[in-house]
């Protein structure tokens, strides 16, 4: 008998961090050992993400997964059953065929991601390693810069700035431990500072401060002064990441209105203003800086900007490995965010690394805004060495759970961990 087939699947509706339902599996092999996968769920979505299913209908106003979960514990199980969780393209590939669809609008991608988590965990725990070792092998030990969210916008909050994420990455720091230390002096310290000015320090989604502000300009002073009286230097120990998640305020004509402040670009203007806020100060990553659909625009972008900033694509690829082969081909940006429940299984997800990888773009591995403690994130980041990861502020525990997950992995690894600093983007 082989131990390590799957002998069981056992799916539940459960909450996430917005309060909303999702889905938290339990994958048994024969030879008893078990994993758990926690599906996450996005505010702000690209058009072309795997298809999370919902019921509709009155309860959870909607949002409820009853269905998502009887596809789990039904025929996405007997798709499955008895296949050994220690080939996770198998898996994967098992669970992609049941659904049949190439959005997984089916069975549901929080369905199948449940699984496709569940299992690879199973498997690690059955061969008493490590996730990050099983994913990734000997050769990882790379720990991931923090892309840290202390300001929140857009979907995420319920204040007046349109930019959906400020970031910082300690990138000056020695170690992944020394440089998240430095990030939540940073957090505290701007926390201060909109205390003393009267402003609001309550948070989004994510875990960042969420005031009310009067333009871009003023979110990234506020946090330029955190850097300085935490007795850092910006540049030096510190650069600034934005995720604009611009999708969001695409115009039927093909420009752009900013949806909180009403203010309206042309996507060249848009551009110029990226380009002028990169000049003025040490912003090194931009995320999602024109619509997922503007492939006209983003090799302009890219052409503009992209020898000395980090150009994520979020909404334009969705971790989908089509969409990033034609973005590579027309020089659309020069990095992809990778979430696991925008394209729905671990295989899927780390072939969309590999080809970026190739590609010369760098990879930056993502939570959602909606989040469950589950930290495999943290380990498919080292797993993967992408050397980047975002994951929040260090003010809510489902965000904190990756980074305290991370901290253990790095005692683990000793000697042997590595940390990129501003190698990170190369």
């Amino acid at each position: 008998m082989n131990g390590y087939k799957i002998a069981s699947v056992e799916a539940l509706e459960i909450l996430d961090s917005r309060g909303n339902p999702t889905m938290e599996t339990v994958v048994t092999l024969e030879n008893g050992a078990a994993g758990v996968g926690g599906v996450p769920s996005g505010a702000s979505t690209g058009t072309f993400e795997a298809v999370e299913l919902r019921d509709g209908g009155a309860r959870y106003n909607g949002k409820g997964v009853q269905r998502a979960v009887n596809n789990a514990n039904g025929p996405l199980f007997e798709a499955v059953r008895g296949l050994d969780a220690r080939d996770t393209a198998l898996v994967d590939g098992a669970l992609i065929a049941a659904d049949g669809t190439d959005n997984k609008g089916a069975l549901g991608a929080n369905a199948i991601l449940s699984i496709s988590l569940a299992a690879a965990n199973a498997a690690a725990n059955a061969l008493h390693i490590p996730l990050y070792r099983f994913l990734g092998g000997t050769a990882a030990n790379t720990l991931p810069v923090p892309m840290m969210n202390i300001i929140n916008g857009g979907a995420h909050a319920s204040n007046n700035v349109d930019v959906q994420e400020f970031m910082i990455m300690p990138t000056g720091a020695p170690s992944f431990s020394e440089g998240l230390r430095r990030s939540a002096e940073v957090f505290h310290k701007l926390g201060s500072i909109l205390k003393s000015r009267g402003m609001s320090t309550g948070v989004g989604d994510e875990g960042g401060y969420a005031p009310n502000l009067g333009a871009d300009e003023e979110a990234i002073e506020l946090i330029l002064e955190a850097i300085e009286k935490a007795g850092y230097k910006p540049q030096e120990d510190f650069v600034l990441a934005l995720d604009a998640a611009s999708s969001e305020w695409v115009k039927d004509d093909g420009g752009y209105v900013l949806p909180k402040q009403k203010k309206e670009y042309t996507a060249e203007q848009l551009i110029d203003h990226w380009a002028a806020l990169a000049e003025k100060y040490p912003i090194r990553s931009i995320e999602d800086a024109l619509g997922e659909e503007d492939w006209e625009n983003w090799p302009r972008l890219t052409k503009k900007l992209g020898a000395r900033v980090q150009l994520v694509g979020d909404d334009l690829y969705v971790t989908n490995t089509k969409r990033l082969k034609k973005g590579i081909s027309e020089h659309c940006g020069n990095s992809i965010l990778i979430k696991l429940n925008q394209i729905g299984t671990l295989t899927e997800t780390m072939n969309a690394v590999k080809m970026a990888r190739r590609a010369g773009f760098t990879a930056v591995i993502s939570h959602r805004s909606g989040e469950t403690p589950d930290t495999t994130i943290a380990d498919l980041a080292v797993a993967l060495n992408t050397a980047q990861i975002k994951t929040g502020a260090p003010s809510r525990g489902e965000r904190v759970a990756k980074y305290n997950r991370l901290l253990r992995i790095e005692k683990e690894l000793g000697r042997s961990a590595l940390y990129l600093g501003g190698g990170c983007f190369y």
